[in-house]
């Protein structure tokens, strides 16, 4: 275990139960609602693709 999970889990130990919960939901929210580096740079790349084609369609420099 690193430092920093000790930190956390040490941190994570001085709350009551109901806060502890409330800190296990938010993490499990993040992984969920996060998407993965892949998808940030494959949706980048469409959305500069269609920019680009809308440029172009419209004579915008």
């Amino acid at each position: 275990m690193t430092t920093f999970e000790q930190t956390l889990l040490r941190e994570i130990s001085t709350l009551s139960e109901s806060r502890q919960a409330d800190v296990l939901a938010f993490i499990r929210f993040l992984k969920i609602s996060l998407p993965n580096e892949e998808k940030i740079s494959k949706d980048f790349k469409e959305a500069l693709q269609d920019a680009r084609a809308t440029a172009e369609a419209n004579n915008i420099t």
